[in-house]
Order: structure tokens, then sequence, then C-alpha cells
């Protein structure tokens, strides 16, 4: 078994065992109404999240290259521009060659591998310039083990010898700060403020957010709405409804991933992905926004896992299901370049002109430019359709009070026939999207979907 193969099943593992976890409690308990959750800016509701990681964004592996490209993300319809950690890397106890972009030697400091702060401002004033939104990963529980801040030692958690430990056993290049000094949390405020405030960054994505404490960040929160009282701040962390009440805008629906995992990988019924969703939508209030992905710097490439066809069909799901989208650092294009381990310690860049692939870039583009015309997808509600082939297909339904979209996607490899439960069906017509073939002469409620396809109709509620 190659590596690859044993990651997908320790994957498909873990999100069996936490699916199992969560549906030992009786969730009809939960009472969203008890929640409360902070009320996040219109536009965020409809926008793009695109992560780039630097190093690997480009050959050059520079800021320079991602300005360069700006003009291409914001034609595919990105907004927001996560950028992975742009400090110093560590060198003492490094994993790799190169070492992880999260173990930070100097929070105050770009990476001098991506260039200057000059370069740094450039990037953020072009970006802006397309009104395009620059989010700064901020990996406030650790550091590199040869930190500047290693000078206070009592910044650090110590263990039982008194010797300064990771946060986590398994992380051993990285150092974990101590949120009970009060002078951790003043360092790391005013930190934040200074990238906020110095060069204009528009918010922050802040990695393994629930292992810091909950009121530093909402602490930090109050503290940033001061220099920019529209700061956006995306949480690292799934299922913590407390997370969204104050300090952060949306996290990230770690719940639906690993469930498309079992999905597809290994042959869950596609209905668990319903289930996985109604828990996430019981568990937190009706204003709490998700960010929705199949890729990132955590996960092997989805084309990896899913195959092309596969990959294509589960960023459909994410791109028309409530929440906010992500794309990864060239998944527009169906990069297979490794993006978790090694990625994270080696230089492997994105390979922007792999073969055999469907016209992935322009079938993104005109479903993201559909999602942006349309408020059913992005403000409108969620309605779970049965259908005859529960195994295989998702069938919803996004809708306001003007529109109507009915989704269909198989996430098998198999061709698969049947129906689905919805009235006045017929009244369907379907969307033409740029790349992706016409549906079969089918009528509906009927549909017949080959091996991961998908489509998507619409018909007009009020004009």
């Amino acid at each position: 078994m190659n590596r690859i193969q044993q990651k997908l099943q320790s994957l498909v593992a873990t999100a069996l065992v936490g699916w199992l976890a969560i549906n030992a409690c009786d969730v009809s308990k939960a009472d969203p109404s008890n929640l409360s959750t902070r009320k996040s800016p219109d536009w965020l509701r409809s926008a793009v999240v695109y992560e780039i990681f630097p190093r690997n964004f480009s050959p050059e592996g520079n800021l320079n290259a991602i300005t360069a490209r700006l003009d291409e993300l914001k034609d595919l319809g990105v907004d927001i521009l996560w950028l992975m950690p742009v400090h110093p890397t560590g060198e003492k106890m490094k994993k790799g060659t190169i070492g992880s972009p999260f173990a930070v030697r100097d929070f105050y400091a770009i990476n001098p591998d991506y260039g200057t702060t000059n370069d740094f401002r450039q990037l953020i004033a072009e970006a802006h310039k397309r009104n395009l939104k620059v989010v700064m990963d901020m990996v406030a529980g650790q550091t590199s083990w040869d930190s500047v801040l290693m000078q206070h030692p009592e910044f650090y958690l110590h263990g039982t010898n008194g010797a300064i430990i990771p946060p986590d056993p398994a992380w051993t290049d990285v150092a974990g700060l101590n949120y009970a000094n009060p002078d951790v949390r003043r360092y790391m405020i005013e930190m934040m403020k200074y990238w906020l405030g110095d060069f204009g960054v528009d918010g922050f994505r802040c990695d393994v957010a629930p292992n810091v404490p909950l009121d530093f960040w909402e602490a930090a929160r109050t503290e940033l709405e001061k220099v920019n009282p529209q700061v956006i701040i995306l949480a690292d962390a799934g299922n913590n409804p407390a997370l969204l009440s104050k300090a952060f805008d949306l996290d990230s629906s770690w719940g639906t991933v690993s469930m498309l995992n079992n999905v597809i990988c290994s042959g869950m019924p596609a209905n668990y992905i319903k289930e996985e969703w109604t828990y996430e939508y019981q568990r937190f209030p009706k204003d709490a926004l998700h960010l929705r992905f199949t890729d990132s710097h955590e996960e092997v490439r989805a084309v990896v896992r899913y195959g092309v066809e596969g990959a294509l069909a589960a960023q459909v799901l994410m791109l028309t299901l409530d929440g906010v989208p992500l794309f990864y650092n060239g998944m527009e294009v169906g990069d297979a370049t490794e993006s978790s381990d090694p990625a994270l310690f080696e230089k492997m860049p994105v390979f922007w002109h792999p073969g055999g692939r469907p016209p992935l870039r322009d079938i993104y583009r005109n479903l993201i430019k559909l999602r942006k015309q349309y408020a059913a997808f992005y403000d409108g509600e969620v309605v779970w359709l049965d259908n005859a082939a529960p195994a295989q297909v998702v069938s919803i339904l996004r809708r306001d009070a003007k529109d109507e979209f009915l989704v269909l996607i198989n996430l098998s490899g198999c061709k698969v026939t049947g129906s689905v439960q919805l009235p006045n069906a017929e009244d369907f017509e379907s969307v033409k999207i740029s790349g992706s073939p016409i549906p079969v002469a089918t009528h509906l409620p009927d549909f017949s979907l080959n091996g991961y396809e998908w489509y998507v109709y619409h018909r007009t509620v009020a004009k």
C-alpha cells in the first residue's frame, strides 16, 4: 500500500469515527435559538475565498509572482485572498528541507524568500485596486524553536520537567505559546494591529483557533475593529459555535469534507452528507457562516482523492451549498501536486498546465458567476430533496422568493437513473455551464447521470 492510499484510509477512518461519535448524541436537543452569532457583512455571504501557498503558488515562490496573477484570480471570481503564513520560517527542529510556514520565526517580518515588506505592500495595493481583499494566516498558538520570542521563555508552555513544549506532541517543529501570560496576549494583539493598520490587510485566518482561549479572540476582535471596523476573521475550526458568537465571521466545515471523503473514497451512501449538514445546522445559529471546501493545504489533493471528475463534482456541491466556497492553490486547473505532507516542508510548485482535464477554470468561473448572480445560492434556503438513488445522488433545492435552483450531483463513479421528489419539476430548465455537458434527453423529475455527472436547473418563482 502506498503512502497516499494509507493517508486516504486514515482520512476515512478518522471521519467515520467522528461521525459515529457525533451521532451517538441526541442532536435533536440542540437549540439554535439559545445560541448567538455575530452579524457578518452581507458581501461575505456571496464571496469566494482563494487560499495561496506563496512558496508553491509559482516557480518563483514569492509575493511578486502572486501580484502578477491577480487578474486571473479576479477573472475566476475570487473576492478574498487567504495567504498562508508569509513570515520567516524557523530552522531549528524544522521538518523537511525548508520547514513549515506554520513554524513562524518572527511575526513582525516577511519571509525573505517571499520578498520584502514593500513587495507585500504592493501585493495588497494591487489586490485592493481589483476589489480583492487580503487575509493573512495567523498562527497564534505557536512559534518556531528559534523564534525571536524565545528570549522570553515565560511566553511559552512548559512541561512537568520545566522544558518548553509544543502545543501538540506530534508538532515537534513548533513551541506552544502560553495565553495564561497577559504579555503574550498583548504582544499578539499589537502584532495583528500592526499588519492591519500599517499594511492595510483586511483580516486574518486563525490557524487551529481552538488552541487559543476564546476570550483572547474576542478581545482581539474588539481591538482590531478599532483599527478597521470591517475586519474579516476566519476560524480554522469546526463544530464550535462559540467561536462565531463574537470573535469570528466564519469557520471551516471540516465535517462536510470528512463526510465527502467517506462517500467518494469508501462508498458510504451519499445521503450521509445531508445528515452531516443537518447536524451542523442544528448545532449553529441560522446566520452562521461556514467555509465550504474540498481542497486545502491540510488534505491530499481532491483530484488525487476523488479523481478529476469526482473532484469537480465535489466542488460543484461546495459552490451550490450555503456558506462561503474555497479554492486552493491551483485547483482551478486540476493541479495534482502534493499539498500537505510533504509540500508543507518542501518546494513543490503548482503545475499550471496539466493534461487530460476538462475545462475546469471555465466551469468554475461560470458556476461562481451564477452563484453571485442569484441570491438563492448565497442567501436562500437549502432544501434536501429525496431521490430514488440516495446512495449515489445528492439532490438539493436552493431557493428564495424569486428563484429556485435544483442541483443533482452523482457522487459515485457509476451511471445512475432515477427520479427526484419535487412537485412541478417539469417547470425547471437546465442551466448551461460553459465547459460542462448538456443534460441528456430525460424529463424531470426523472434523471440519468453518468459517473460523477451533475446538472443545475432553474425556474423563476417571481419577477
